[in-house]
């Protein structure tokens, strides 16, 4: 027998039989594994005794030590164990989506809330719904509900901007309740933010009879405007739930999860029951080296419900979970929703038939996944050819450098990786060394400091790519390959070529010109790729111009920050006015010292100060 298993299978039998958290560990001492257990000394021994499915067994190949910390409870430990995923980000580990990951709608939390899609879910106080399969979905649907209720989109601020502008379009359209106008009282304002909230959860028909009561309540007072507006939305509500499958008793709350793995990815898929309608669907997508098992399953729960989703009284598994886990799960799922939830998987009847349900959407999605990764093989292996690269790029960036005259230079990178635009794996460089407009020193710059980075460990950086592209011509790539000479590096780049339109039309490895013309899948994935690097590399550079136009001319007056600076505008209506303005009238203005005063006196009268 191996000597260094058997080491770590005696160092695994002398642990306690409590709950805790294990850590894996590689040669490197870096953690690549994370897990929890009721039962430390059952879990950790079983890594080292028998078979395992594939993924395991890479895992358990790598593990040189491993570390424990012992818990309190299972439930403790549940928590603990998806804090140290998301600290270390383990190789082995299901990478728990976190907010970036999926879209939410959020009703902000402020007198006058707003609706708005965001992926941090968490971020400051508010009320959180989803998460949605995508962006699109997403908006959608708070479009659908901001149109209905016709809640305000614009920029304005209430109660702030109460009553300062005119009302815009849309509340001449009807579109808008127009907070702005003062028309509407913050407690009416807040009834029809609760009624928007209600659809969000599913909770259509409740909305429904109430807005059938207001209805019948405006028509009496003969205010037939509010009426027809309440007849509209609801003739949009049940327009929005007529096509949703009744699969249970109204009154029933449900999410359904089920999983389906192959050799190519894992598929957990979530079904929504809501008033004993199947409202929603959201499908999470997990590739071949993270396919879920029971024990990773259980913490993508915990973490699904973290802070935010809203928590049904009733989830059901089409997969099976440790006999303590459901137990653990439901009382804390019931703590954070406030009121008691079961989780169990059933065994036949109705429920049953959901989670079948639920498997059958997982194994099409899954399908689905396989065929797109087919499809991107096969252009891959095309690029390949064309290029004479000897291994599959799994991993491609790319760069591009963008600049407002010698101001402002940015470069970007972006990642291309499994398909698709890894956009957590973004950089962007400030160039700080390069003087004036000179796109090749810019580009060195941003090329010393991202491949610097390969092998130190740090996440995403620390990686190499399989492939670089440029944006630019035979300049850019003589300087990349001198960057990489530098730091010892050997890895294919190629320079972006582009025709008239700005569409890439071939590659240059620095002598010679690779035609991508004819090859429709290629030419179609490189394009994507270019307009992306220089999308990212423009939106760098205006926003960083933005935040200079929005910097105050005082701020560049001694002792004068944001906060002064914005209490002296205010004070006097502009910058015209405080211009104008004599020393004591300065000094006069709540905030602003004497010494302030002087200065901001000198700074706009030191002409007059010097002919005098």
């Amino acid at each position: 027998m191996n000597p260094h298993i058997t080491r770590l299978r005696e160092k695994a039998a002398s642990l306690p039989a409590t709950p805790g958290v294990y850590l894996m560990k590689d040669k490197h001492g870096k953690i690549i594994y994370v897990g929890k257990s009721r039962k430390l000394k059952n879990r950790v021994s079983s890594y080292f005794v028998g078979e395992h499915n594939r993924k395991t067994e890479r895992m358990v190949a790598a593990v040189v030590d491993f570390d424990t910390i012992l818990c309190d409870s299972e439930m403790e430990a549940l928590s603990l164990e998806n804090v140290l995923i998301k600290q270390h980000t383990p190789h082995y580990n299901i990478k728990l989506k976190d907010a970036k990951s999926y879209p939410y709608i959020k009703m902000t939390d402020s007198a006058y809330p707003r609706l708005i899609v965001t992926r941090d879910r968490g971020a400051g106080h508010g009320r959180y719904f989803g998460p949605y399969a995508g962006t699109a979905a997403a908006y959608a649907a708070a479009d659908a509900v901001n149109r209905i209720f016709r809640l305000p989109t614009c920029r304005r601020e209430f109660p702030r901007d109460i009553g300062k502008e005119r009302p815009c379009l849309y509340h001449q359209l009807g579109r808008c309740i127009a907070p702005c106008t003062g028309s509407i009282s913050e407690q009416d304002y807040q009834k029809t933010v609760a009624a928007a909230c209600a659809v969000l959860d599913g909770g259509v028909r409740g909305t429904v009879s109430l807005l059938e009561e207001e209805m019948t309540r405006y028509a009496l007072e003969e205010r037939f405007e509010e009426a027809a507006r309440c007849r509209d939305s609801i003739a949009a509500l049940r327009h929005l739930t007529e096509k949703q499958k009744v699969v249970a008793d109204s009154g029933v709350e449900q999410d359904v999860f089920a999983v389906y793995t192959d050799d190519s990815c894992g598929v957990l898929a979530l079904l929504m029951v809501r008033e004993g309608k199947l409202c929603g669907k959201t499908e999470f997508v997990f590739s071949a080296a993270e396919i879920p098992n029971e024990e990773s399953l259980s913490a993508f729960l915990y973490d699904f419900y973290r802070d935010g989703a809203k928590i049904p009284r009733e989830v059901l598994l089409a997969f099976s979970l440790e006999g303590e886990e459901y137990e653990t799960l439901s009382t804390l799922f019931s703590q954070r929703a406030g009121h008691k939830v079961t989780l169990h998987t059933p065994q036949r009847g109705p429920k049953r038939a959901l989670c079948a349900m639920a498997e059958a959407n997982a194994k099409e999605k899954a399908a689905r996944y396989a065929a797109e990764l087919v499809r991107e093989d096969k252009t891959l292996v095309s690029l390949c050819r064309l290029l004479g690269l000897e291994v599959l790029p799994d991993r491609i960036e790319a760069y591009d450098i963008s600049n407002l005259g010698s101001e402002h230079i940015k470069a970007a990178m972006v990642v291309y990786a499994d398909g698709g635009m890894k956009r957590a794996d973004y950089r962007s460089f400030s160039i700080k060394s390069t003087a004036g407009i000179d796109d090749y020193g810019a580009m060195r710059e941003a090329l010393l400091r991202r491949l610097s980075h390969i092998g130190d460990g740090s996440l995403s950086l620390g990686e190499a790519p399989d492939l670089i592209l440029l944006d630019g011509g035979v300049g850019h790539v003589h300087v990349g390959q001198e960057v990489m000479r530098e730091l010892g590096l050997s890895i294919p780049l190629f320079g972006m070529v582009k025709d008239e339109f700005h569409k890439t039309r071939a590659l240059t490895d620095g002598e010679n010109e690779i035609s991508i013309a004819f090859d429709g899948a290629v030419f179609a994935m490189l394009y994507k790729i270019q307009e992306e690097v220089h999308r990212v590399a423009v939106r760098q550079t205006m926003g960083a111009k933005r935040k200079t136009l929005r910097r105050s001319k005082l701020e560049d007056i001694p002792g004068i920050g944001p906060a002064r600076a914005k209490l002296l505008l205010s004070a006097f209506g502009g910058l015209s006015k405080l211009k104008r303005a004599m020393r004591d009238d300065i000094a006069a203005v709540r905030g602003i010292s004497q010494t302030d005063a002087t200065a901001v006196y000198r700074y706009f009268h030191q002409e007059e100060d010097e002919e005098a």
